[in-house]
């Protein structure tokens, strides 16, 4: 009877000690997969910048004049509140109009970062969306009224100049770019915008030939495009946490 009690508590202590290193076996799995996972810092902060691009084309061009503040705030991992705000001045002349454009605009709407940063790189494949509004004037400088019959009637050509203000337009764009930092919170960018006019208010007797913001009208179809060359820097406000999982 003493041998039989002798062996059940040895099986009972033996049972007991395997349950207990099973439990500390999980516990030490668990341990290990949490001490994997790398927990990295992701800037978060308020980037501004200008678009190159505009600067280099009225140093370049007679004919155009424009200036473009860019900012955006990084709102969550992948996503961008952005806008830009900006001032043109456009001639356009072509064999019937020599009309003068001025007038401001304004863009706003998120980016979406596409590409998987390394660690805590913070570069950018985007694409992004935009809603654009413009307050603008033409200065219809000098215009020529075509004629069929030329050899009898020559053509009419005015060269008294008429302003035409209070003009407005709304678009949506869609955009694609790409955004790196090459030095700390330094960053440089490009992008390709495509936009589609919602409304606009022409002036008398003649269409709108170009849109501050939205840039050249083509033939009455609504569509225009656009890109941009920038140069931003990050004012960083505070830093999250990304948590990665080892790759097995």
């Amino acid at each position: 009877m003493k041998q039989q009690l002798t062996i059940i508590y040895f099986i009972n202590i033996t049972c007991m000690l395997l349950f207990c290193a099973n439990i500390q076996a999980q516990n030490d799995s668990i341990n290990t997969k949490t001490t994997d996972t790398l927990k990295i810092p992701q800037k978060y902060g308020l980037r501004i910048g200008g678009d190159v691009s505009k600067l280099i084309r009225s140093f370049l061009d007679d004919n155009y004049k424009g200036f473009e503040i860019m900012a955006d705030f990084r709102y969550s991992n992948r996503m961008y509140i952005a806008g830009e705000i900006g001032i043109e001045e456009k001639e356009s002349v072509n064999d019937y109009l020599n009309v003068t454009t001025k007038g401001t605009y304004f863009k706003g709407g998120i980016d979406y970062n596409l590409y998987q940063n390394w660690l805590d790189m913070d570069n950018m494949i985007y694409t992004g969306f935009r809603l654009g509004a413009s307050s603008f004037s033409h200065t219809l400088n000098t215009f020529k009224v075509y004629s069929t019959n030329q050899y009898w009637t020559p053509q009419f050509t005015s060269e008294t100049s008429q302003d035409f203000n209070g003009l407005t337009a709304v678009w949506l764009e869609i955009i694609i770019g790409i955004k790196a930092e090459i030095f700390k919170n330094l960053y440089i960018g490009l992008n390709a915008q495509l936009k589609g006019l919602v409304t606009e208010k022409d002036p008398v007797n003649f269409e709108n030939i170009y849109i501050p913001g939205f840039n050249k009208t083509y033939d009455s179809s609504g569509i225009g495009t656009g890109y941009s060359y920038s140069i931003s820097y990050r004012i960083p406000l505070y830093k999250k946490e990304k948590i990665v999982a080892p790759v097995n």
